[in-house]
């Protein structure tokens, strides 16, 4: 068990699994909890055969199996966990450092909800890539916001 992580660290082990950078530095309850409730939302929702649609090139099967009420879920979850992990690296605190995490969450869930709508140059984006593509510009719009508010203080 190590004392501390990097926000890289921190970041980059909760895109492997949310909970893992907690379970890391010993936050057993709180990586617990993240780790069962990832599982359960992925299975629920079945995320996994979705991914695999999706990157096998059958993005319209992916969005046929896919459970979105289960699914929507998962970008709160995902980014929280990952803002908790960056938040308990170093053990800084940066003033609205939680916002591009927030703005991510909100824009991957608006991306899953258009998805089954959204096409670019012909081609069905689906309900795994036109998500991920959203979390450009939710953290670009969180940078923005946080900048915006530390200026005007």
């Amino acid at each position: 068990m190590k004392s501390s992580i990097t926000k890289l660290e921190g970041i980059l082990w909760s895109i492997a699994l949310p909970g893992f950078p907690q379970l890391l530095v010993g936050l057993w309850f709180k990586g617990t909890l993240f780790v069962l409730l990832e599982i359960i939302i992925n299975i629920q929702s079945n995320f996994n055969l979705g991914i695999m649609y999706s990157f096998l090139g059958e993005t319209h099967k992916a969005a046929d199996i896919l459970d979105y009420q289960w699914l929507m879920f998962y970008p709160c979850l995902y980014m929280f966990a990952m803002w908790d992990a960056y938040k308990i690296a170093d053990g800084h605190k940066g003033k609205y450092s939680f916002l591009p995490f927030v703005m991510s969450a909100y824009m991957v869930t608006v991306g899953l909800m258009y998805s089954p709508r959204v096409y670019l140059f012909g081609k069905f984006i689906g309900p795994i890539f036109l998500p991920i593509l959203f979390v450009i510009p939710g953290v670009l719009l969180g940078l923005l916001i946080r900048a915006i508010l530390i200026r005007v203080q």
